[in-house]
């Protein structure tokens, strides 16, 4: 799913991901927000902003990881930081939860594209192992920026990294015996223009004149047509704890899970 809008009277953007263990909530969690500032001046943080060099910031800022890989024993990493003309605040927070080791992750990069302001926010949020939000952490944005459509057809753009990630993964995954997978929010934002895509059941929203806007879609094998989708492609869901597809992933969307996609 890809979603654009343009910003007037949007004041920020946030994104989070989580999981249910059968009617149990997960209290891991992994995310982002972002504040426009309306006076052109600073932005409202939600975080405490960790001091960037100027030098820094005329390069792609990066801001990505895994709790897990940041030595934060208590599994808790959390910052923020703003563009370097003020106009743009973010804020970052990932928690493990439960879970003995991290398998999310979440990647921010603000940048220049030929003279244009670009901003990348995105959340992963793993499961069956880390492999495939890792790869999607470390690839996703750039393989995106890099599209010879990027700034020209942005949707086009997002659509074809989006299924490129998935064959580079399922690839992967098939050489290491593994079955990683990974849900994909990510909300992009071009000058005054956003788009949001996401594949699984993470969710963005927008918060535009006091109210909370979504902005994406949850993918799941129970909605009618993710189930027709399923069925007809040979699949099938079933309702044990919740509703799964093939008795094993709780979303009907994620990039990997090879096993599921050769059935």
């Amino acid at each position: 799913m890809s979603r654009a809008t343009t910003l007037r009277g949007l004041v920020g953007i946030a994104a989070s991901g989580g999981r249910t263990c059968g009617q149990r909530w997960d209290a891991g969690c992994r995310g982002f927000r972002a504040w426009a500032s309306s006076s052109g001046g600073r932005g409202r943080a939600r975080a405490k902003a960790a001091p960037v060099s100027s030098s820094a910031r005329r390069q792609a800022q990066v801001l990505r990881g895994a709790a897990a890989a940041a030595g934060n024993r208590a599994g808790w990493v959390s910052g923020g930081f703003e563009s370097e003309d003020g106009k743009l605040s973010c804020g970052y927070s990932s928690y493990i939860g439960m879970r003995s080791t991290m398998e999310d992750c979440y990647d921010i990069k603000l940048t220049k594209i030929d003279g244009q302001t670009v901003d990348l926010f995105g959340v992963f949020d793993g499961h069956g192992g880390n492999l495939a939000a890792e790869y999607l952490k470390e690839n996703l944005f750039k393989n995106l920026m890099k599209h010879p459509e990027f700034l020209t057809n942005t949707k086009l753009a997002i659509r074809r990294t989006f299924l490129e990630i998935n064959e580079d993964i399922l690839n992967i995954v098939c050489n290491t015996y593994r079955d990683d997978g990974s849900t994909a929010l990510s909300a992009v934002l071009i000058g005054q223009h956003l788009y949001v895509a996401n594949v699984g059941d993470s969710r963005a929203i927008a918060i535009k004149s006091g109210k909370a806007v979504p902005l994406s879609k949850d993918h799941k094998p129970n909605l009618k047509d993710e189930r027709n989708r399923i069925e007809n492609a040979g699949g099938f869901v079933s309702n044990d704890d919740t509703w799964r597809v093939g008795g094993i992933l709780a979303m009907s969307r994620a990039f990997g899970n090879r096993i599921l996609k050769n059935m």
